[in-house]
């Protein structure tokens, strides 16, 4: 596997593959890597013939309270981890290489930015939006696969590529769990002892609420009874907790349509998100 940190090296090797006739994928990361990520390589080289990971802790999606400083990084097990899975490259440029002196364009995303996280952590997605474009524009891929463990995040990419024609197609890959059904993400790791075993109670209520939701129950009574399974459980707040339209992340008006439930709530003093697929069966 070939690591590179500067842009001009990364379009000599690209245009290379690309003169040879190969399909390019990307799978974008911020790194502190896990069997989520392995998963999207996994898929990538199902969908192409070479594979470029990117390793970016994306400062402009971090709020001013966020754990940007703490995020976890740890570059050499990545690499290895990465090589392993049979990535091709590794795209793993600085900040001042993504966001040189005299930067100065932001990309929003509107719809399906606006509800959730969008409005608990006010220009996040705007910092995914910009940086996402970014990579597409540095890598040119045919593909590229994120986790749907980021729902909403997935939508929005979805609809930056769709507005600003990338011509690029966009896979979502299953959400990767623990044994315990925890969702896999990096922020895990700030998780030790009685508080990770705490945290499984966050898809246990979203489990709860989703088979309640599509036996017919009403909506409002899953929802608060999944709130307080997660109070009650040892989460310390819930940011949210919502059944949206899957594609518009609006609130439903079809419940015919594919559904999501999602939800974001803290155990000491570490947010996690995690969603699941509400299915009705249909009436009659």
């Amino acid at each position: 596997m070939q690591t590179i940190r500067q842009l001009d090296a990364l379009r000599a090797v690209l245009a290379e593959w690309r003169g040879a006739g190969a399909r390019i994928a990307l799978v974008p990361t911020m790194g502190a890597l896990h069997a989520g990520h392995i998963a999207l390589v996994e898929a990538a080289k199902r969908a192409a013939d070479k594979v470029v990971a990117s390793i970016f802790v994306n400062p402009k999606q971090f709020g001013p309270n966020e754990d940007l400083a703490r995020y976890p990084r740890r570059e050499l097990q990545d690499q290895r981890m990465l090589a392993e899975a049979g990535c091709a490259l590794l795209w793993l440029p600085g900040v001042e290489e993504m966001y040189p002196a005299g930067f100065a364009t932001n990309i929003a995303v509107g719809g399906v930015s606006a509800p959730l996280e969008g409005a608990d952590r006010p220009g996040h997605f705007d910092g995914v939006a910009t940086v996402v474009a970014k990579l597409f524009n540095q890598i040119r891929p045919d593909v590229a696969l994120f986790g749907e463990k980021d729902f909403q995040q997935l939508a929005v990419i979805r609809r930056l590529v769709r507005d600003l024609d990338f011509g690029i197609e966009i896979i979502g890959v299953p959400t990767q769990r623990d044994d315990d059904g925890l969702a896999l993400s990096s922020r895990n790791a700030y998780l030790v002892g009685e508080d990770r075993a705490k945290a499984v109670a966050l898809p246990r209520a979203l489990g709860v609420a989703a088979r309640s939701i599509a036996r017919g129950g009403a909506v409002a009574t899953a929802l608060d009874t999944a709130r307080e399974a997660l109070l009650s459980g040892g989460f310390d707040s819930v940011d949210y907790i919502a059944l949206v339209d899957a594609e518009t992340l609006a609130p439903p008006t079809d419940l015919a349509r594919p559904l999501r439930l999602l939800a974001a709530a803290r155990i000491a003093g570490t947010r996690l998100i995690d969603n699941i697929a509400v299915e009705i069966a249909p009436q009659g």
